[in-house]
């Protein structure tokens, strides 16, 4: 087993946790991981499986991409606590959708740190079907450490 020396990843891990039971965040963060489940934390590596509910679908059934997108920046976010021990800030979002998720349909996530320098890290967030394998979305993103002691020169 990995050694968590500063706890981040069991940070990481409580976070997502209590997200997905309801028990921290707000009510839009807490509906898009509700179904969450299969958590494996590792340091900048996060998978877990996720079951589409009826709740965050569009009106054709579908997942409804503001979900997708809710559900990739907590995860993605979640993988850099690991790395940097703390939450950090969205400075660049983007998501490329390739196929649509039904309502019941199980899809597996992966989230990767692709890097860290300085104040900035970046990860990746991989969503596919998890019967067949079919690219749901992928989204890249760019976090940036911020203090919160810190005094604006404004």
């Amino acid at each position: 087993m990995e050694k968590d020396q500063n706890g981040s990843i069991k940070m990481a891990k409580d976070w997502i946790q209590s997200l997905a039971q309801g028990r921290k965040g707000r009510e839009i963060e807490t509906q898009a991981l509700h179904h969450l489940y299969s958590i494996h934390v590792r340091r900048g590596l996060i998978r877990c499986n996720f079951l589409v509910p009826k709740s965050l679908s569009d009106r054709d059934g579908n997942w409804h991409v503001g979900a997708i997108a809710t559900l990739i920046d907590i995860i993605g976010a979640s993988a850099i606590v690991t790395v940097v021990g703390n939450i950090n800030v969205s400075v660049d979002f983007s998501i490329s959708y390739f196929s649509l998720a039904k309502i019941n349909e199980e899809v597996e996530i992966e989230a990767k740190v692709l890097g860290h320098r300085g104040n900035l890290s970046s990860n990746m967030v991989v969503i596919k079907n998890k019967e067949n394998g079919e690219l749901i979305a992928v989204g890249k993103q760019w976090m940036s450490a911020f203090d919160l002691k810190h005094k604006s020169k404004l």
